[in-house]
């Protein structure tokens, strides 16, 4: 009877808090200490940005920035054996579904063919308990341990924490503190990481805030927003830091152009002197909402520029508000964000003591 694959189950205390990156910079130093770690979600949900899933191309991307081959990443389990939406909840809210899930989990786990499993948890520590698959539930099931990550909150990181550790108990190996503002820093490493590590709490990360991984393509907005792309097709890929709304005179838009970089800005379709002070800032993109055509000079001088210009059909609060929800909520799907991860992680995540705590060094294959 084969020997059961050691488990690391990747939790959060909040959707979007990092699980995805945390592990793949995992992964990429493990598989560069010569520990080949495979990867699997048991719970997916609405919205899901895991690391891997069912489309191949995001699969191979993974693959090849990792190291592997696309056949590695196909063998491993790329979807959740089960997907939560509203109506698989309300049929287990009603009594439809009794199902104990515990010997599903359980054999979707030991179908992986690997000695040591890095298992990515639900959105947060409550998430999926209606089903008892919360992350501590799987944890229990699978007999795996739990590294939690958190986004960084002067006023709540180190409560919430405390109580992770109180539900978590002996399961909890260890924190990954990320998104630290450079001004936070200073705060994290002196008081912060001190006062959980004597409350045997180890904190194996403490991850700085990065423009670049919250920032988010032209070519997401593009999808997400269902838009026309009016000119520059070509430049997609560009990456976009923060938002402005062009609705004001246009001199104040230019001295408030100025001051940003890499920027979209969402402004009408007639505002012709909006979409010009942006063209000639730091403007990654430009998104035109109403349904008037922009003026040929606009799109002429974009193309000098190389700036894409988008086109949706939703009013201007409600574009707003989709690529607002964007900014440090997408999957990495671009080569210079893995590239950034595994940077940060390499110097800021003590990989060595997550091996040693979990007694990894015998699957050493290098």
């Amino acid at each position: 009877m084969a020997k059961p694959a050691k488990c690391l189950l990747i939790g959060s205390t909040e959707a979007h808090g990092g699980k995805s990156t945390t592990t793949l910079g995992i992964m990429y130093q493990l598989l560069h200490k010569g520990i080949l770690a495979s990867y699997c979600k048991p719970l997916g949900s609405c919205g899901d940005d895991s690391l891997i899933n069912a489309n191949p191309q995001n699969i191979n991307f993974l693959a090849n920035n990792l190291g592997l081959t696309p056949e590695r990443w196909q063998s491993q389990k790329s979807t959740p054996f089960m997907h939560l939406d509203a109506q698989v909840l309300k049929t287990r809210l009603i009594g439809e579904d009794v199902q104990d899930y515990s010997q599903q989990l359980r054999n979707y786990i030991g179908a992986i063919e690997s000695p040591f499993i890095l298992v990515e948890g639900p959105n947060n520590l409550s998430a999926g308990n209606v089903f008892s698959l919360s992350a501590d539930e799987i944890a229990a099931t699978i007999d795996a341990s739990i590294l939690l990550v958190t986004r960084y909150n002067e006023l709540s990181t180190v409560a919430n924490l405390l109580a992770a550790k109180k539900l978590l108990g002996d399961r909890l190996l260890g924190v990954v503190i990320n998104d630290i503002a450079e001004s936070e820093m200073s705060s994290v490493e002196q008081a912060v990481k001190p006062y959980l590590e004597n409350r045997h709490i180890p904190v194996l990360g403490a991850i700085p805030r990065d423009r670049l991984l919250n920032s988010v393509s032209v070519r997401e907005f593009s999808q997400r927003l269902k838009a026309q792309v009016l000119c520059c097709s070509n430049r997609l890929d560009l990456m976009v830091e923060s938002l402005t709304i062009g609705a004001m005179n246009v001199n104040s838009a230019l001295e408030y152009f100025r001051q940003r970089t890499n920027m979209v800005v969402v402004t009408g379709s007639d505002r012709t002197d909006l979409q010009m002070a942006a063209l000639e800032t730091a403007t990654n993109c430009l998104i035109l909402t109403g349904h008037v055509a922009p003026k040929s000079f606009i799109l002429e001088r974009a193309e000098d520029l190389e700036i894409p210009i988008l086109a949706v059909d939703s009013d201007t609060l409600t574009t707003v508000e989709v690529v607002d929800a964007a900014f440090g909520r997408v999957p990495i799907r671009e080569a210079v964000k893995v590239k950034r991860v595994i940077q940060l992680m390499e110097q800021h995540f003590d990989c060595d003591r997550l091996i040693d705590k979990l007694a990894l060094e015998s699957l050493v294959t290098i």
